[in-house]
Order: C-alpha cells, then sequence, then structure tokens
C-alpha cells in the first residue's frame, strides 16, 4: 500500500533514467553495451511541466552513461547526473529539499528514496517492491511512455488540468495555460 504524500508544492522532479526512461534492458554485443531504448512520448511529457518543476535525471549505470548523455543531457536538453543507487538520498539533500521533490524510480532500492522525498512515482515494469511503496504507479512500462504519464498525474495532482486543446506551441516550449494563451 502506497503511504500518504507529505509534500504540499512541488519544486524538483528528479527521475531514474534505467527502467524508468528506458524499458531497463541493456543492449550487448561481444563489444558491450550499445543502446538503451528510450520512449518517444517522454520529451512531451516533461514539457508540459517546465516552468513549474525543476527536472533532473540521474544514473547510476557507469558502462551505458554515454548512451544516456547523448538522450537525455544532449536531446532532450535536461539536467543529468551518475549517482550510485545507494547514494541518491544523500545527493538529493545535498542539492534539493527532499519534501518539495518528486523522485520517480523502478529498482529494487528505490524505496530507500521514497521513504525521504515529498512524492514518489514507479513505472509499472518497478519492481514489485517497489511498486508497493510508491505514491503512484504508472499504467505505461519504462520506454513506453511512463515517463508521459508520470507528468500528467504531476500537472493534474499538483498544478491544473491538463487540457490537449489549450496547449500552446507558438512559444516552442509545450507550455499551456487554462485560457489557452500565453
Amino acid at each position: 500500500m502506497a503511504r500518504t504524500s507529505k509534500i504540499i508544492i512541488p519544486k524538483n522532479f528528479i527521475l531514474d533514467v534505467d527502467g524508468v526512461f528506458t524499458d531497463g534492458k541493456f543492449y550487448y554485443t561481444t563489444d558491450g553495451k550499445i543502446m538503451k531504448k528510450f520512449g518517444p512520448e517522454d520529451n512531451d511529457g516533461l514539457s508540459l511541466l517546465k516552468g513549474k518543476l525543476h527536472i533532473h535525471a540521474i544514473s547510476g549505470d557507469k558502462n551505458g552513461f554515454a548512451i544516456t548523455q547523448k538522450r537525455i543531457a544532449d536531446d532532450m536538453k535536461i539536467p543529468l547526473d551518475m549517482v550510485s543507487t545507494f547514494q541518491r538520498i544523500e545527493w538529493i539533500k545535498e542539492r534539493f529539499n527532499p519534501s518539495e521533490t518528486i523522485y520517480m524510480g523502478d529498482g529494487i532500492y528505490d524505496p530507500l528514496v521514497f521513504k525521504e522525498v515529498g512524492y514518489s512515482i514507479a513505472p509499472a515494469n518497478a519492481f514489485y517492491t517497489t511498486k508497493s511503496k510508491a505514491d503512484f504507479v504508472t499504467n505505461a512500462k519504462g520506454g513506453e511512455g511512463a515517463v508521459a504519464e508520470a507528468c500528467i498525474h504531476i500537472l493534474e495532482k499538483f498544478f491544473e488540468p491538463f487540457d490537449v486543446f489549450k496547449i500552446n506551441f507558438s512559444n516552442g516550449s509545450g507550455s499551456w495555460s487554462k485560457d489557452g494563451k500565453n
């Protein structure tokens, strides 16, 4: 059973990469890790939160970090840091107020982070005990729109209802307002 949220107004959205932005699988050849599968909708979902939350991605995958950096930092322009699974709580506490932070993760140890932050989200393909500790579990799997779904959930839970017909694309940011004008 998910715990009760203690967050009042979120300011940060921290996302693990592998298993959240990706399907969590590692694709290897004899030359090593060659690729990761990222979902196409996630960048659009995150654009809905820009201007409302500080968005930051973290990864503990040393062997695939260059792949992650290409997609997350270079293509999506989201700040990215290499953070060990066991240092995430300290990393968040050094940079952000945990009670103002939403964290999205899927791994066995992510409930340790969930316990410390204001609100937690897990994708449908998260480890089963991790899903049981999350405040919200997406219907979508990582790499298949879980981040986009989480973004809409955050928007509706903490900010305002999502209405695709009121999105203002004229400024290129995907920002929107209640009256459809920005």
